[in-house]
């Protein structure tokens, strides 16, 4: 459950790997020159999907929150985590969850980016792995949307 994580040139940027058979999914992300930045993690006792982003020392960056929607899915993204001045992405996918827009709340609703899910690539096919593409707007981090997406995908793997 490896992969990375490139631009649309094809220049990888992160490099995410999985422990198969992990109860906590942990995913760890790590830049190209194998700095670890941040592991994803599904936390298990909470009614909605919720995914922890960790840093090194396993403290809580960001929280990854599923909430109910009837057709398509929802998330919320909250960092750093417990502040008074939280900053809150939310997402809101389509209905056949192949496409969605990160929507920056604490910035009046202005798009901070936009994830489109490329159908039955070739990779998809043979190898059971998505191909997303995604638009990040100026001024935020490349990583975060990143960790975003993972979460909105391994959710929706849950399925």
């Amino acid at each position: 459950d490896s992969f990375s994580i490139k631009t649309a040139d094809g220049t990888p940027i992160l490099q995410v790997e999985g422990k198969l058979m992990s109860i906590s999914g942990r995913k760890k992300v790590t830049d190209m020159g194998g700095n670890h930045l941040f592991d994803i993690v599904k936390e298990h006792l909470h009614i909605h999907t919720t995914f922890a982003i960790e840093d090194p020392q396993k403290q809580k960056l960001m929280e990854v929150k599923s909430s109910f929607k009837l057709f398509g899915s929802s998330a919320t993204a909250t960092f750093p985590f417990g502040a008074p001045n939280a900053h809150t992405l939310k997402m809101k996918g389509s209905i056949f969850d192949t496409s969605a827009e990160i929507i920056d709340e604490t910035r009046g609703g202005s798009i901070a980016a936009r994830i489109d899910r490329k159908l039955l690539s070739g990779k998809d096919i043979f190898f059971g792995q998505q191909t997303y593409a995604v638009q990040i707007s100026p001024g935020y981090d490349q990583a975060l949307i990143a960790a975003m997406c993972i979460c909105l995908d391994e959710k929706n793997n849950e399925a």
